[in-house]
């Protein structure tokens, strides 16, 4: 065994210990005398701590960036991934250099408001984590772009706030539902921003994971808190023991039992007093309990306006707003209330800190601002689908009048209740279609949109099968910059007095192609009358082949320079019937008819049988006998050319007459005119193509006459600059084909009331929302529509509709006015009296044959084509 060492036993190291215990007091006692050290030293240290924390802060605050996050408006996000995104916020939070000071690790949501956008929602955080936040759980209904620099200009009135949590802080805040929209109270508190006063209003949510020490902590600070509590309670719950017992000791019946016994009371009996309960640890952390997705949160607002009162209304809207999350727990504005003035981040000593977070995007959150990321939910998105944002200028700009590169839609009703007339660009409207009841507002809609293009400028047809459009509009268009412009074609009446313009669909004077000609004609006839190569092949080639000739004539005689003697549709009853007539056509038509149309003539026409011709000849001699159409269309240099007006920005008026079969047929031949005139303008280099637009009103009339030519119109007048604008009753009643490009291609869908079969057909194309029992409850003139703005679809929205009477009162002019108006108009459109109208329809075959006669003989002039220089002007 070894020999027991002394130097290695346990009593040698006692005066060691005692010597550092003593060397501890003999320091604290040196502190204690020259306690003026430390302080020096603190004084010296800490300013040089705090000037090294705030440069590093300063460096590290270069390092950020910002992301503006932008919804689709079907954005419907669930909760699952707004969790993740709470997670990744959380995450990128620490993407910041080591030695960036902890005040600087923080992702921050920006919510602001400034009347240009409803809700701008951004993310600012360290530059480390853009790559993280650019990815969001949302997947592509929600768009990320890199934010913009904010630039704001000085307001004169400011107005700041902190909130914190108060109440019980280990609680959790309100869990408010994804539906409605839990920013929803936040939008409504800034719905009635304006831009035009320097309104402003944004609030900051910074979002920083605290470190482990801290939880730890508060954690700590809490249980001492909960266990301090539970003592006092403990106090004075024995308390009022020893009080019930001195009390039971000094009673009455205490001293008659004495009495009675003969015993003296021994004094104060045993009190057990009440033992303190042990704290539950999960019961009093409550939230602080587990570590999981745990984070500290700074929420800051300002509000700012021009206006004196205006930023403190703002600002106790948006804590009205913030009040939605309260519960147990809830958020509170920091600071104290003395009377009429609140001492708090508008105030010194807080302002200066308060400006110092705000600018640099430092997050010093209050100690009692724990929450778990499902409590921040609402602030975590983007306003979703179920969120009514309000309409601001950027989102639908506001109706100027006489501003060609805008077009009016209606009246727009903000959350104040103020009113605005609200526009789309006319550039990107391409097509639109209007849908209701009938009175509902629809066409008083298109009206308004009209007379506003036609006092801008802009060339427009308004084809109206009733012509209530023209008396309606005529009051507003009685202006010195519209009446050279218009034209009134009015296929009503029926006097020999009327007035009335004139077109020859086959004449040749207005400089057409030929082939266009012939094809316009050809498919106006065909389409009301049902007529395809598998039904009517017959009547297709015999059609065909006199339009051919008889549009061959009429190029002879422009060509030398006898536009009156071109022939029109009725002669086409001359060619088929008259042998004589026929061979001198063919002769003058001569080398413009090209060989198979020749050898037609000459072998298949002549082994038809006579009925064969019937089906051909039926409707033509319909037009004749109606004196409207005969008059219309029985004048060889017709003056009606579309063409012209598209070029020359005229505004034109077409009333038809109705819906029998003559009426379809002509407005066919009409329409089949409009869709060849667009085509035409191909020829015209695209900068030159001036914007046109084609109202339809009462579709369900037009397109029962023509359904694939109005049809090809919203299909391929996009090209050609040509917008249409189309109103019906009942959308399900338009052909398949009508319907289909329509609801396709338009730029703007809009609906009345109407019944719940028929607003379906609408809502359908919107999601049903709003649902088909809301758009049923409209009142008269209200409107729900769909509209495209910069690219983007804006709506469903609820538009007041225009009132001419209102929108346009300045505008209203006398009935002196209208008169001329009217009289001017049908001045420009050429009109006749019906009377002399029909004379030249009925002598025009004569006319014709001296000229064919005429060109049959070596003495024919071929000189250069004339133009007829009484057209639209």
């Amino acid at each position: 065994m070894a020999p027991h060492s002394p130097a290695l036993s346990r009593p040698i190291a006692a005066p060691d210990v005692v010597d550092v215990v003593v060397g501890v007091f003999d320091a604290i006692r040196w502190l204690t005398d020259r306690w003026y050290v430390p302080l020096v030293a603190g004084a010296v240290v800490w300013p040089l701590v705090a000037w090294l924390l705030h440069r590093l802060s300063m460096m590290a605050s270069r390092q950020r960036m910002a992301l503006e996050l932008l919804p689709a408006r079907h954005f419907d996000p669930s909760p699952e991934e707004i969790f993740r995104q709470g997670v990744q916020l959380a995450r990128a939070s620490t993407s910041m250099p080591w030695w960036a000071p902890r005040r600087t690790k923080a992702v921050r949501i920006r919510l602001r408001a400034d009347g240009t956008s409803a809700l701008t929602y951004r993310i600012e955080g360290p530059a480390g984590g853009q790559r993280l936040l650019s990815m969001t759980p949302f997947g592509p209904e929600v768009k990320v772009r890199k934010a913009r620099p904010l630039a704001d200009k000085a307001r004169r009135h400011e107005v700041r706030a902190e909130f914190l949590m108060r109440g019980q802080p280990v609680e959790a805040l309100r869990d408010v539902p994804l539906e409605p929209d839990p920013l929803q109270p936040l939008v409504d508190a800034v719905s009635d921003i304006r831009a035009d006063v320097g309104d402003l209003a944004e609030v900051l949510v910074d979002i920083q994971r605290a470190p482990k020490w801290a939880l730890r902590a508060r954690r700590a600070h809490i249980i001492a808190n909960a266990r301090r509590r539970e003592r006092r309670e403990s106090q004075r719950d024995a308390g009022w023991v020893r009080r019930d017992a001195a009390a039971v000791d000094d009673s009455f019946a205490s001293h008659l039992r004495s009495v009675a016994t003969g015993r003296e009371a021994s004094g104060q009996r045993m009190v057990m007093p009440p033992v303190p309960r042990r704290v539950d640890r999960e019961q009093a952390l409550g939230k602080l309990s587990s570590d999981d997705q745990l984070v500290r949160v700074q929420i800051l607002v300002m509000c700012a306006s021009d206006q004196e009162g205006r930023a403190e209304a703002r600002l106790s809207q948006v804590q009205a707003g913030l009040d939605v999350f309260g519960g147990r727990a809830r958020l509170a504005m920091r600071g104290l209330r003395l009377g009429p003035w609140r001492l708090g981040a508008d105030r010194w000593p807080s302002r200066r800190g308060f400006e110092r977070r705000w600018r640099f995007g430092h997050c010093q959150a209050p100690a009692q601002n724990w929450v778990r990321l499902e409590e921040l939910t609402g602030f975590l998105k983007p306003p979703t689908r179920h969120c009514r944002l309000p309409l601001m200028a950027s989102d639908l700009p506001t109706f100027q009048f006489g501003d060609p590169a805008l077009l009016l839609q209606g009246i727009y009703r903000g959350p104040d209740g103020s009113e605005r007339l609200v526009a789309t660009r006319a550039e990107e409207t391409l097509f639109e279609v209007g849908m209701g009841k009938a009175g509902g507002g629809k066409t008083e809609r298109a009206l308004a949109q009209a007379v506003g293009v036609a006092h801008a400028g802009g060339g427009l047809l308004f084809m109206d099968p009733h012509r209530d459009s023209w008396a309606r509009a005529a009051r507003f268009l009685a202006h010195e910059n519209v009446t050279g412009r218009i034209a009134l074609v009015d296929l009503n009446g029926g006097g020999p007095a009327t007035m009335l313009s004139s077109w020859n669909p086959i004449g040749m004077h207005q400089g057409q192609l030929a082939h266009e000609v012939v094809e316009a004609a050809l498919d106006g006839f065909a389409t009301p009358l049902g007529w395809d190569d598998a039904g009517a092949p017959r009547a297709i080639a015999v059609l065909g082949a006199a339009l051919r000739v008889l549009v061959a004539v009429n190029e002879r005689a422009c060509q030398a320079n006898q536009p009156t003697a071109q022939a029109t549709l009725f002669q086409v009853r001359s060619l088929i019937q008259d042998p004589a007539f026929r061979a001198g056509a063919l002769k003058t038509a001569g080398d413009l008819l090209d060989v198979d149309t020749r050898a037609w003539w000459k072998t298949t026409f002549l082994t038809l049988p006579d009925d064969a011709f019937g089906v051909v000849l039926n409707p033509i001699a319909r037009l004749a006998a109606n004196p409207i159409s005969r008059a219309f269309l029985g004048r060889p240099d017709g003056i009606y050319n579309i063409r012209r007006a598209m070029d020359r920005r005229g505004v034109v008026w077409v009333c038809t007459a109705g819906n029998g079969p003559t009426d379809r047929l002509l407005t066919a031949l009409l329409a089949r005119d409009l869709l060849r005139a667009g085509r035409s303008r191909r020829d015209a280099p695209e900068e030159q193509r001036r914007e046109f637009r084609v109202y339809f009103d009462e579709l369900i009339t037009l397109t029962g006459a023509a359904p694939e030519t109005i049809a090809a119109m919203f299909e391929d007048f996009r090209k050609y600059a040509v917008r249409v604008h189309g109103m019906t009753q009942l959308l399900p009643r338009l052909p398949g084909a009508v319907r289909m490009s329509l609801t396709q291609n338009a730029s703007t869908l809009a609906t009345t009331a109407g019944s719940s079969s028929a607003v379906t057909a609408i809502t359908a194309e919107w999601g049903d929302d709003p649902s088909p029992a809301q758009v049923m409850a409209l009142d008269r003139y209200e409107h729900y529509m769909s509209l495209t703005v910069d690219g983007s679809r804006v709506g469903p929205v609820q538009i007041g509709g225009p009132y001419l009477d209102h929108v346009f009162a300045k505008q209203a002019a006398s009935d002196t006015d209208i008169q001329d108006l009217e009289r001017t108009a049908r001045q420009n459109a050429g009109a006749l009296p019906l009377s002399q109208l029909t004379d030249i329809a009925a002598t025009q075959l004569a006319r014709v044959t001296a000229f064919v006669k005429a060109q049959s003989t070596p003495a024919g002039d071929s000189s250069s084509s004339g133009q007829n220089e009484n057209e639209f002007k």
